[in-house]
């Protein structure tokens, strides 16, 4: 069951684990908690205990994290989406379920459950955030993405049959930038063996956790990404000042670079972070430290708060931390779906490795 109180610690976790993308967690944090407040809790449901009958549909907000913060959605459109895509499959949804760990896009699933009525799955489809749609464990099962609904504010509804998941998001793509690089989505419907294979369990059991260690580590004085290094086989990469923001939204995605100033032990040294809604490459020295398909988590150093790619501003002190992605990912299927490659760098994928730096 998830309660309004529950809601900010399941968005700050989903934040570190989108890597900077999936939205904005305060935006998605009231969605949420209004929904929530209108509609009563939301009841959960554990992946192992979805039936083999159901009709499992996830859902997400797609486009660039920079527009969504200017044009963010009145609640209803994704339960509009779940509609739609039940109106051409045929069977009504029995589960709603996450498709991204990000900051907004781990409270959509949560705003779709409340408004419809539906459970949520603890779940989702990444075990992190990606910039594209065909970018989940689903896509490695075969598992369609359609039929898939998009809706947006105006009222307007698309449902898409593609011959395969990347038309999905090229087409999906096309549509969101109509619609003003904003869209509430619902996709990727499948059976509950199906559910099983393809989610990520626990993720927001996992946010809820993360959220709720990093008030704990405020109140004790503990440092927060190295307590979440230490507990989620990561490594802190580096500590500094953000020195330049470089942010562009085209095609859809917001793209860019951050660089970082070192301080304290890393204050002879730069980080440049490269980033597609999401972070990508994290580069210090001329030396690539961390890369896709890991997740690159950028924390305030101060408050070890998540700082999404958007949010990111000249003059923040912040902490790097690396997080090894889903095991799946590091497969050579995985790896040819979202690894360093895909995204037009040439350097091979080298894994985190927990240390005690």
């Amino acid at each position: 069951m998830i309660e309004s109180k529950d809601v900010q610690d399941i968005a700050r976790g989903a934040a570190i684990l989108g890597a900077g993308g999936g939205g904005d967690p305060h935006l998605g944090r009231l969605l949420a908690e209004n929904m929530i407040d209108r509609y009563g809790p939301v009841t959960t449901v554990a992946l192992e205990e979805v039936p083999d009958d159901a009709f499992v549909v996830p859902v997400a907000m797609m486009g660039a994290p920079t527009v969504i913060v200017e044009k963010p959605p009145s609640g209803d459109e994704l339960a509009r989406a779940l509609y739609a895509v039940e109106a051409v499959a045929g069977r009504k949804v029995t589960h709603v379920a996450c498709l991204e760990a990000g900051g907004l896009n781990s409270m959509t699933p949560i705003i779709a459950a409340a408004t419809s009525g539906l459970p949520l799955i603890d779940g989702d489809g990444m075990g992190r955030a990606f910039p594209e749609l065909q970018m989940v464990l689903a896509t490695l099962d075969g598992i369609a993405a359609t039929p898939m609904a998009m809706v947006d504010e105006k009222g307007n509804t698309v449902s898409l049959e593609t011959i395969d998941n990347p038309w999905a998001e090229r087409l999906a793509r096309s549509a969101t930038v109509d619609m003003g690089c904003s869209a509430s989505i619902a996709l990727y419907p499948m059976t509950g063996p199906q559910a099983r294979r393809a989610l990520v369990p626990n993720t927001l059991s996992q946010a809820l956790w993360i959220g709720g260690t990093i008030t704990r580590c405020r109140e004790e004085h503990r440092d927060v990404a190295r307590t979440l290094a230490a507990e989620l086989d990561g490594v802190v990469l580096f500590t500094g000042k953000v020195a330049d923001v470089v942010r562009q939204t085209s095609g859809g995605f917001a793209r860019g670079s951050a660089r970082l100033d070192g301080i304290g032990a890393d204050s002879s040294s730069r980080m440049v972070l490269s980033f597609q809604n999401e972070h990508l490459v994290a580069d210090m020295d001329g030396e690539v430290v961390a890369s896709v398909p890991d997740l690159i988590c950028v924390l305030d150093a101060d408050t070890g708060e998540p700082v999404t790619t958007e949010a990111m501003r000249y003059g923040f002190r912040v902490v790097v931390l690396a997080l090894p992605c889903h095991p799946r990912w590091r497969t050579a299927e995985g790896l040819a779906l979202v690894g360093p490659a895909y995204f037009g760098y040439d350097h091979p994928y080298v894994p985190v490795v927990p240390s005690e730096r």
